[in-house]
């Protein structure tokens, strides 16, 4: 399920990028389009039976049968029916198959070779289809592996090994502490008892040697610094312990109370301590900095109750807990309040618990156990003014993004916070390479596009269809020719998210010309041309361009049975023909019943060249009595 949301998201992006999507339309616009839309869905179903081709451009009128619906209302009621669909299937419960049917509305639009603003019923789908595939509803339903998806977490041990019922211990393994006792150094009183022994016998069964060898082996990651740390704020070193049985020292550890990290502090105690939680960030699960705030709340309940065994109890019950006990049995003992059952269950075990695993973990091979220590982690920080997800930072710093999760356990999210400064740890040695790599995605696709170095064999295709865009995508963000070859090892950027461009409104100065305009704003002369309605080599001073700075993304080069050269008026193919010809510009006066569509039919120009044309058509809807500039 988690890849088929990510398919549906690039999917959408693809969608988005073939569009060339811009405004929303205008809810008279929407109103309109809802009619128009229930019309033609009752033409339909009398009328449609087999696919219809999508046909820009003019048509025959000499039928002998009634003329078929123009290809743009035929598109819109087949994206309208499958939205309905949607809709329908998610009111009922049944998310699986209404993302299909959005899926399937979107795949429709990518098909037919309209842009999305083509018609403002396709651009109220577009934006409605867009709302609903990015909706709560899916989110809450599977975990995307996008960059906004929450890092899963571990159980804590503690919830399991607290509550076991357990015979009591081997006398033998006595014998085996008490001289551990003697031999081995350790700051926090350490005692064998009949408590303690239950739990270091349940340490030697295979069931309990499977727990203890998995905490002790990742223990090896954080183990020097965890004793610098509680060194430094000036407690017990062995404290360290509480974290083996807390969460096996697993920063993404959660009870079923919501603790988290490797010290298992729940939201207000880490509040308390300064642990930061957002949406993006929980420095619970922060390695270094929850020991921190571990150390400093065990300082301050060792000078509330003055004994480190009532320091772990207080930890574990919260420290009103342990005083209400004191007070009521008169007793600053844990081990009495043990007997007493003045103290919940849990926490009656908890501190033999903490006992037994420092025991073991002192000389593991004296019970028997075997540990194969992992190293703590070699890395690199990096200083980021931008957010940024893991996807994209393994591509760039050709690492493992389950690498960067492990490095960077507060980044719940798989994504840095938009929080310039922040630093992100990298696997020792990558940095330079990802500070290299990542100056060719702009800053602003940091959360979308994705790095792909190209294989041997691997075509333009073959990228574009793995990440789900189009080739021409491709082209356009790493500015390359048309059906260009990439050699093997070539990094090409990938634009997985849509393009949005910036409309610039620029006033010809002197000595400018339209090469240098373009190089400027990264477009080219020829689109340049088309969208300021410009047929020769030269612009006059004083002239006021409109420029999609970065570019527009274009439709889809054919469609069905017409080329994009028949289907519209490219002002580029006629500058790539060489034609010099001044554009014709005529007017029309629009008659009651017409549209946009049946008029660029009539003049066979493209909508979307009656739209720039006739600037007016972006604050309303065409009206009748309006007058037309139309330039073919």
């Amino acid at each position: 399920m988690a890849a088929r949301i990510a398919i549906r998201v690039a999917v959408f992006g693809m969608a988005l990028a073939m569009c060339g999507y811009g405004q929303t339309p205008t809810k008279q616009a929407k109103g309109k389009a809802a009619r128009a839309s229930a019309a033609v869905l009752g033409r339909m179903q009398n009328y449609v039976r087999e696919p219809l081709p999508i046909v820009v451009g003019p048509t025959s009128s000499s039928r002998l049968v009634p003329e078929p619906l123009p290809a743009i209302d035929v598109l819109v009621a087949r994206v309208q029916v499958r939205y309905d669909a949607g809709q329908e299937n998610m009111r009922a419960g049944d998310l699986e198959k209404a993302q299909a049917d959005f899926d399937a509305a979107v795949k429709l639009i990518l098909a037919s070779g309209f842009r999305a603003d083509f018609d403002p019923r396709l651009a109220r789908l577009f934006d409605e289809l867009g709302e609903a595939l990015h909706s709560g509803e899916f989110a809450a339903n599977e975990a995307p592996e996008v960059a906004e998806s929450e890092t899963p977490s571990e159980p804590a041990p503690i919830e399991e090994i607290a509550d076991l019922t357990l015979p009591a211990g081997d006398p033998r393994l006595a014998l085996r502490a008490e001289k551990e006792l003697i031999s081995v150094r350790h700051d926090i009183p350490l005692t064998v008892n009949d408590s303690v022994l239950q739990y270091l016998s349940f340490f030697t069964t295979t069931h309990g040697r499977a727990i203890i060898e998995h905490g002790l082996s990742r223990a090896g990651r954080y183990n020097d610094m965890m004793r610098r740390v509680l060194r430094e704020e000036g407690v017990p070193e062995d404290l360290m312990y509480l974290a083996q049985a807390e969460s096996a020292f697993q920063p993404q550890a959660v009870s079923k109370a919501g603790a988290r990290g490797i010290w298992q502090f729940m939201p207000f105690r880490g509040e308390e301590y300064g642990l930061e939680r957002t949406y993006w960030v929980d420095e619970r699960s922060d390695p270094e900095k929850s020991t921190r705030a571990a150390a400093q709340h065990f300082r301050d309940l060792y000078s509330m109750f003055g004994d480190w065994y009532l320091v772990m109890a207080a930890y574990n019950a919260g420290p009103v807990n342990v005083a209400k006990a004191v007070e009521h049995t008169g007793y600053a003992d844990f081990w009495v309040l043990q007997r007493m059952h003045a103290l919940p269950r849990q926490t009656q075990n908890y501190v033999p618990i903490i006992v037994a695993m420092a025991l073991v973990g002192k000389d593991p091979a004296l019970y028997g156990i075997q540990v194969d220590a992992e190293k703590p982690p070699q890395v690199d920080a990096v200083t980021l003014e931008h957010s940024i997800h893991f996807p994209l930072v393994a591509d760039a710093a050709g690492v493992d993004a389950d690498d960067l999760r492990l490095i960077n356990p507060q980044l719940v999210r798989g994504i840095t916070p938009n929080q310039p400064g922040f630093q992100l740890l990298l696997p020792a040695g990558s940095a330079s390479a990802f500070q290299q790599n990542i100056r060719q995605v702009p800053e602003d696709k940091w959360t979308s596009w994705r790095l792909h170095s190209v294989q041997e064999g691997e075509t333009l295709s073959d990228v574009a269809h793995r990440f789900r865009v189009t080739p021409q995508a491709l082209e356009t963000a790493n500015h390359l020719e048309p059906h260009a070859s990439v050699p093997a090892g070539f990094l090409l950027s990938v634009p997985t998210a849509p393009v949005v461009a910036r409309v610039v409104s620029y006033r010809v100065q002197r000595g400018d010309t339209l090469e240098g305009i373009a190089e400027r704003y990264d477009v080219t002369v020829a689109q340049l041309k088309r969208w300021n309605h410009i047929s020769g080599s030269h612009v006059s001073r004083g002239t006021r361009l409109r420029i999609y700075a970065g570019g527009l993304p274009e439709p889809a080069a054919r469609t069905r049975g017409k080329s994009a050269r028949n289907a519209g008026a490219s002002m580029e193919d006629a500058a790539a023909r060489g034609s010099s010809a001044q554009a014709k510009t005529l007017e029309h006066r629009v008659k009651p019943g017409e549209t946009l569509y049946s008029i660029a039919r009539q003049y066979q120009v493209t909508v979307a060249s009656l739209r720039e044309s006739n600037t007016f058509l972006a604050d309303r809807g065409l009206q009748a009595g309006d007058v037309l500039t139309i330039r073919q």
